[in-house]
């Protein structure tokens, strides 16, 4: 039987989640993408509680993008979260590509993130 494409993003999603979780010392990073926006959050799974999060609606960054679809957004989010993180002390995550492909939007988040300085 063919699935469709969110089908199998969410299979995706369950599988990876299986594997990863966050701790207070290492947040899982997760990512959500839509058609028209980005948005990532740190997670401590332990606490269930969000450490860090950052959109293309945030105002910080709603002003300054030409477009919140492109590569060049993702990566201002990516970039964002980080200083928010590196704020708090944090320096190490677990990226949660949230059942998308390691490519585009997704890729160009986890590239900024890592040159802004965090390690996964």
């Amino acid at each position: 039987m063919k699935q469709g494409r969110k089908a199998l993003t969410q299979r995706r999603h369950r599988r990876v989640r299986r594997k990863i979780t966050g701790t207070a010392e290492r947040p899982r990073l997760c990512v959500f993408r839509s058609h028209q926006h980005i948005y990532v959050q740190a997670v401590d799974d332990a606490a269930q509680h969000t450490l860090a999060a950052a959109s293309t609606l945030d105002p910080d960054l709603r002003a300054k993008l030409e477009s919140s679809r492109d590569q060049a957004a993702s990566a201002a989010v990516g970039q964002l979260v980080a200083e928010r993180l590196k704020g708090k002390g944090i320096s190490q995550v677990v990226f949660d590509r949230g059942g998308n492909l390691y490519h585009g939007r997704v890729k160009a988040l986890a590239e900024a993130a890592r040159e802004a300085g965090l390690e996964f």
